[in-house]
């Protein structure tokens, strides 16, 4: 299957106050405009979600490509009991989610919860005074980076997008899926709790902790940038 993007011939700009039952309505009817459309509005998005699930980009770009063909292949079974975007990156997790195990990325998402009992420390307790530091005690040793005086180049360099994918990468399944979700890619809270089956105070848990790991790597690195 090659990637749909390269066919487009219709404008995405046409298409935006199209609502969801028209663009149903339009692909069970085969058109291809409206599957160009929406393979350029989420295809990227799915690809950065299957790459928290399979062990490499090429893995990742092959399931969203097969996701891609479930979707031609269902719509007409599909019954709308989510959103659109919703049912298409839920094939996707589906999906991602038995490569990755095949390939041994992944857990299942019956083990995302289960993250949640392993009580890591929000922020590092390293951070903090020594219990034996009489009134100091539980202090911070260094208080946190003030955001709103880190200079507007450092935060946007290419370095510190490394650093935050990276984090990312590094972070535990479920922490990993929430904040792509939604942090990357910008849905709401209850679109992520929906989509990947969580509980609305475990999925506010998993992104607490995903956000506290990304921010304390990013201070670590303006914290080694100011003193070299």
């Amino acid at each position: 299957m090659t990637n749909p993007e390269a066919d487009a011939s219709v404008p995405a700009s046409a298409f935006q106050a199209t609502g969801e039952e028209d663009l149903l309505d339009a692909l069970r009817q085969g058109d291809e405009a409206t599957f160009v459309f929406l393979v350029t509005r989420y295809h990227a998005a799915l690809v950065r979600l299957a790459r928290t699930f399979v062990a490499d980009q090429a893995t990742a770009e092959e399931v969203v490509q097969e996701t891609w063909l479930a979707v031609l292949n269902g719509i007409e079974k599909f019954e709308a009991r989510s959103s659109l975007k919703t049912w298409i990156f839920r094939i996707l997790m589906n999906r991602a989610k038995t490569r990755g195990v095949r390939d041994k990325r992944s857990a299942p998402f019956s083990s995302l919860d289960a993250s949640l009992d392993q009580q890591d420390p929000a922020v590092d307790p390293d951070r903090f005074t020594s219990t034996e530091d009489g009134q100091w005690s539980g202090h911070w040793l260094y208080p946190p980076t003030d955001w709103d005086v880190t200079p507007e180049q450092v935060i946007l360099s290419s370095e510190t997008r490394e650093i935050i994918e990276r984090t990312i990468a590094s972070l535990p399944p479920g922490q990993r899926q929430v904040i792509t979700l939604r942090d990357l890619e910008g849905w709401s809270a209850a679109e992520v709790c929906n989509a990947l089956g969580l509980s609305e105070t475990n999925g506010r848990v998993l992104l607490h902790r995903a956000r506290a790991k990304v921010r304390s790597a990013l201070e670590q690195y303006f914290m080694s940038e100011s003193t070299s």
